[in-house]
This record gives structure tokens, sequence and C-alpha cells, in this order.
């Protein structure tokens, strides 16, 4: 689903939340859409959040007896309220563990055409996606820095126009942990790793482990994914996204690591 608020009035766009547009626009979209069930308990959850329906308590001072009315909130992760605080924690906590060293930031992307798969099977698909990233990083690590390397993955499904967009944003210590655990060797301050070199290793890491997964039968093929159940449908697959440049993308955070994970 996707809006804009350019026709509205400055004054009135800012007062926009998601759950109004839910409110104002979800029954049309659902009548003219077919939604997952998942997909429908999150409009609803939005909509519902801190109103009457879901009921509410009584805050009364005891000094003055002043009484504040609040409504309940819906919790489910993907409510922007509900979760403004869990993430500030979450952001705070990862802030907490940064190094007084120099930071990089990488994304790595899955290709779009991998995108009808990834959706079917969410949970496999992005498990690979974290462990082919990890295992890519160490390697680099143990190889170019001769160390262990520390690194924050955060997992992006979109892009800026809520289209489906599967990326991890990586925030990576400018050094190793030396082999003796004993002492730290840094990077150059400008360079980390050749990005290139990090798309061809994450390229081959990812397929390995997504046919494994097929071979395995941990990979489903519904609807529109169903010419691809075959092994001559998924060979043409790989073959496709082996023959594509994968995306990672590369460079230092000139603000610093605290604004990347902002």
């Amino acid at each position: 689903m996707a809006w804009s608020t350019e026709a509205l009035p400055p004054e009135a766009a800012k007062k926009w939340e998601v759950a109004d547009i839910f409110r104002e626009f979800g029954n049309s979209y659902r009548c003219n859409n077919r939604l997952p069930l998942s997909h429908l308990k999150v409009l609803r959850s939005i909509e519902v959040c801190r109103t009457s329906y879901l009921g509410g308590h009584l805050h009364k001072c005891d000094a003055c007896g002043f009484e504040q009315h609040s409504y309940n909130s819906c919790r489910n992760r993907h409510c922007p309220k509900c979760q403004t605080l869990t993430k500030a924690q979450w952001v705070e906590d990862r802030k907490s563990e940064l190094l007084p060293v120099p930071y990089f930031h990488n994304v790595f992307t899955l290709p779009h055409e991998l995108n009808p798969v990834a959706l079917c099977n969410k949970e496999v698909v992005l498990s690979i996606l974290f462990k082919a990233v990890s295992e890519t990083l160490l390697a680099f690590g143990r190889n170019n820095l001769g160390g262990t390397i520390g690194f924050t993955a955060i997992l992006h499904t979109w892009d800026q126009r809520l289209l489906d967009h599967l990326h991890l944003h990586c925030v990576i210590a400018g050094g190793v942990l030396a082999a003796d655990k004993a002492s730290w060797i840094q990077t150059n301050n400008n360079y980390l790793f050749h990005v290139e070199a990090l798309s061809l290793v994450f390229r081959g890491k990812f397929l390995e482990y997504l046919e494994k997964a097929r071979a395995n039968g941990a990979l489903k093929f519904p609807g529109n994914t169903a010419p691809y159940a075959t092994a001559e449908g998924f060979s043409g697959l790989i073959q496709a996204l082996r023959a594509k440049n994968w995306v990672v993308f590369s460079k230092k955070p000139f603000a610093g690591p605290q604004a990347v994970l902002d």
C-alpha cells in the first residue's frame, strides 16, 4: 500500500498517522485487494490501537484526585506507536555495544527476481540471507585482516516507496580481534573490503544455501512461484540469479555509527 500527503495543506499533513490512513482507506483497500490473513490482522490492529475498541484504564492521582483515561495499545509489532519505545531501547542497547574505533556501513541486497520465492518462504530465505552475509564478513575479516570482525546486521524488507526490497544494513567495526584475543588490529580508516569481492562471495554462499534448502524440501512454491517447483524451473532461477551482479553497497558512516543505527 502506498499513499501521499502532497495534496494536503502543510498543517494537515503533519497530523496524519498511519492509523488515520488505515481508518480512512482501509475498508476500500481490503475490498479491492486480496490480502493474506496476517496483513488483515496488522491492518485491524493498527486501526483500533488506542481506541475504545480495545478498552482502557484509568490513572488517578492519590494527592489531588485528578483522573486521566487512556485507551489500551494493540501491541502489534508493526504498529508505529506501539513499537516506538521498543525501537528506542533497541537502538540504545546497540549504541552501548559500539567500540571506540572507526565504523563502516555495508548494505547487502537480494536481487528482485528472488522476491516471489522469498515472500513465500520468509523464514527460510531471510535466515539464509543473515547466514550468507555473516559468513561472508567473517571470512573477509579472517582472510583480509587476520582476525574476527564485529558487526550488527539489521533487516529491511522494503524501500522508500514501500515496494519489496530485501536487504541487510551492516554496521561494521573497522578492525578485528586478533587470533590471540588479546589485541586489536585496525583497518585503514578509509577502506574496509572490496565490494565486488564481497558481492561474489555473498552471492555464492547465498545460492549454495538456497539450493540446499530446496533439496531438503524446506522451500514451498505456491501460486506464481509454481514454475520453480520443478528441477528445471528452479535450476533456471538459480542460473538467472548467478548471472546477475549482486549489489553490496559500502561507505564509511560520516556522521558516525550512531547515526546509521538511528
